[in-house]
């Protein structure tokens, strides 16, 4: 049945629908005598045949199909074709929530009709329960669907949109950092001697080399070479010191514990983070400043420590894209950012990551 299920899954929905049909018209050829079959195979064609396109106008061929059975009803024929009525209500609780209860007593007064004039010995109870039970059970899978795809279809709009924040927040950490220090690195070459001058548009040049690889990355746009290059993680967080000391930022790396364990999207966290804390450090400190990253990796948790040497701040500055993106990044792991000055000066950003089974406590 699942393999039948899967091959009939495969067909277009056109031939999905016109399935039916044509059984049901192929059983009236076969069974029904040359005598009665003229009318059988008319009112069959008229009871089935429009379920063909049921899903392009549930509402018309759901009409259709009960004038079809009102006829049939007055001719005194009965059909097996008379399940269109309820493929038909199904389609209509499938797509048309308000019109469903309307579509459910038309078919329940066709039951009543069908039960008074074909019931044997009087007997009209059970027939009309069975007939009772078969419409509730169409109209609630049809419901059931309509209620099923509603809720795929916001599932995936909020996967859309997680994806769309994703990418802006990956923009916004790859662009910021990578202009500033090219930026900086520009300014420096313009005063300093030809040889100095050289290896920072160099620097320059690889800064935007790295910019542009990570953006392809983080687009899903991946070419042979980056594809392979890993996402940056805790092991680039010292390629990531070079460059701001070369910007002019000197940086203290420590990282205790060993980070193999550590899952690659949170190593991916920890150096946004770390990369979006040494950027705001570089951007609004001035000249003399010294940053210092210390990494601690645990068992399932992973502690980010970013200091600097800045002067005393009076107040935390207005938070901005780069502080939002922080508290996001830190928050799917269950951290929370504290970014602040310190008592004697210089700003501290911190965070702790938890992954693995600690999540769960």
């Amino acid at each position: 049945m699942r393999t039948e299920r899967r091959w009939a899954s495969r067909l277009p929905p056109a031939v999905q629908d016109s399935l039916l049909p044509a059984l049901l018209l192929l059983h009236v050829l076969i069974m029904w005598t040359p005598a009665e079959l003229p009318v059988a195979a008319v009112l069959t064609a008229a009871l089935a045949l429009p379920l063909a396109w049921r899903r392009r106008a549930p509402l018309p061929v759901f009409g259709a199909v009960a004038i079809a059975a009102a006829i049939q009803w007055l001719v005194g024929i009965q059909l097996p074709a008379d399940v269109a009525l309820l493929v038909a209500l199904y389609t209509v609780a499938a797509s048309a929530e308000r019109v469903t209860f309307v579509a459910v007593a038309v078919v329940e007064l066709g039951a009543v009709l069908a039960c008074l004039r074909w019931a044997t010995d009087g007997a009209f109870l059970t027939p009309f329960a069975a007939l009772t039970a078969m419409i509730v059970a169409a109209t609630a899978l049809g419901i059931n669907h309509r209620t099923t795809r509603a809720y795929q279809e916001v599932m995936r709009d909020q996967a859309v949109a997680e994806e769309r924040a994703r990418i802006t927040r990956e923009m916004h950490d790859i662009v910021t950092h990578n202009l500033s220090v090219m930026v900086a690195l520009a300014d420096a070459a313009g005063y300093a001697q030809p040889e100095k001058a050289t290896a920072a548009m160099r620097q320059v040049s690889e800064t935007g080399r790295q910019a542009l690889t990570d953006m392809r990355r983080s687009l899903g746009v991946l070419r042979p070479d980056a594809a392979r290059h890993p996402l940056p993680g805790i092991a680039q967080l010292d390629t990531l010191a070079t460059q701001m000391c070369a910007a002019g930022l000197p940086t203290e790396l420590e990282i205790d514990g060993d980070h193999a364990h550590v899952p690659a999207t949170a190593q991916l966290t920890v150096y946004r983070l770390v990369q979006e804390a040494l950027t705001n450090t570089f951007k609004h400190t001035p000249a003399g400043t010294r940053a210092k990253v210390r990494i601690e990796c645990a068992a399932e948790a992973v502690t980010v420590d970013v200091t600097d040497t800045g002067p005393p701040i009076p107040s935390a500055p207005h938070p901005g894209n780069g502080i939002t993106g922080m508290h996001e990044r830190s928050a799917a792991y269950g951290g929370t950012v504290q970014a602040g000055p310190l008592p004697d000066g210089g700003w501290r950003v911190h965070t702790r990551l938890v992954f693995g089974s600690a999540v769960s406590a």
